[in-house]
């Protein structure tokens, strides 16, 4: 095993390209964090990170995983980081934690996809989407191309401004995510289906008198609203005028294999 890329996914941006950039390479293994026995990389040559720009950082999950990830010096290492459009210092905070622990980030990489954060809207038109896929797909052929070859390229990074104000809001809400499921609500349409409980990555969803209950230790990444096969999920007052989106590629029986504990 020459490569190992883990991911973090929940409407599936990530997932989806992990997938592409691992099919631009040999001999190269895809493991979800989320898999408890997934923190060594065994004789891995190099060692990826695919995973989504959470209120303009790295999601506290993946933080937590790297953090505890055994990693062999002078291993090739790179990311992706999937966002809507603001990557901020996403990449620049990972070489960080790289750099601390004496290690480099040799090519980190903005992937723009479709916008899963639904209390701000939906995904966008159609038209507008594959323009995204299309993009998403020809930058992460040059990622496999860097990658595949073990060379150094920039890291990306937004622009000033946004790293300033950006990395603000970042490190305000880093330990307050875990609460921000306090907005979440389900309408009529629920069904008590149980997909909200299978899919939530933290865990952190349960069903009383038929009724998803949220438990105070969300992680935000909205797989419960996007995935609800009803759509009777909510968050806040908006949501259900709002388009529901997943990666079109990805599926729920693509997602629930990679959410639970092995």
């Amino acid at each position: 095993m020459k490569t190992v890329i883990f991911y973090y996914t929940g409407t599936g941006n990530s997932l989806w390209s992990a997938r592409l950039l691992a099919q631009g390479l040999a001999d190269v293994r895809l493991r979800p964090m989320k898999q408890a026995d997934a923190l060594a990389t065994g004789d891995a040559e190099a060692v990826g990170f695919v995973f989504p720009v959470h209120v303009w950082g790295i999601p506290v999950p993946v933080v937590q995983f790297i953090e505890k990830l055994s990693l062999r010096p002078r291993v090739y290492l790179f990311a992706l980081a999937v966002n809507a459009g603001q990557v901020s210092r996403t990449l620049i905070q990972l070489r960080g934690m790289m750099a601390g622990r004496g290690l480099k980030l040799a090519a980190g990489y903005s992937i723009v996809l479709p916008s899963n954060y639904i209390p701000w809207g939906g995904p966008g038109p159609a038209e507008r989407q594959k323009k995204m896929f299309d993009g998403a797909r020809s930058k992460i052929a040059e990622a496999a191309d860097c990658i595949g070859g073990r060379r150094s390229a920039p890291i990306e990074k937004g622009p000033l401004w946004q790293m300033i104000v950006f990395t603000v809001i970042y490190k305000m809400t880093f330990k307050q995510v875990h609460k921000m499921d306090k907005d979440f609500w389900s309408d009529d349409k629920c069904n008590a289906c149980g997909v909200c409980v299978q899919i939530c990555l933290a865990k952190n969803i349960e069903l009383q008198e038929g009724k998803p209950v949220w438990r105070h230790h969300c992680e935000q990444c909205l797989a419960c609203i996007q995935w609800c096969p009803q759509e009777s999920i909510q968050f806040g007052k908006k949501t259900p005028a709002y388009q529901r989106y997943h990666h079109p590629q990805v599926s729920l029986q693509d997602m629930l294999p990679h959410v639970v504990e092995h």
